[in-house]
């Protein structure tokens, strides 16, 4: 199976105190969403409750875009984003 075709996005920061993850899209993605949060040995899944572009509650976000979403573990730079 080819695991570069499900991959959203990757972390590009990581606010431990709110326990957000900054994702940088490399394809849409939409609030309801599964996804799976990969680094090394490290996993987890979840679905994406809410997300927000530039501090605005937004339904989905778009390639290029650099979406903050609550997550429920730590997610550090450099996490792989992939749709389950």
């Amino acid at each position: 199976m080819d695991k570069k075709k499900d991959v959203i996005g990757k972390v590009t920061h990581y606010y431990d105190k709110i326990g957000v993850a900054v994702i940088k899209l490399q394809k849409v993605l939409k609030v309801g969403d599964k996804v799976k949060f990969t680094k090394g040995n490290m996993s987890f899944e979840q679905t994406v409750e809410s997300m927000q572009l530039e501090h605005k509650q937004v339904s989905s976000g778009k390639k290029g875009d650099e979406i903050a979403v609550k997550v429920n573990q730590v997610a550090k730079d450099g996490t792989v984003v992939s749709k389950v």
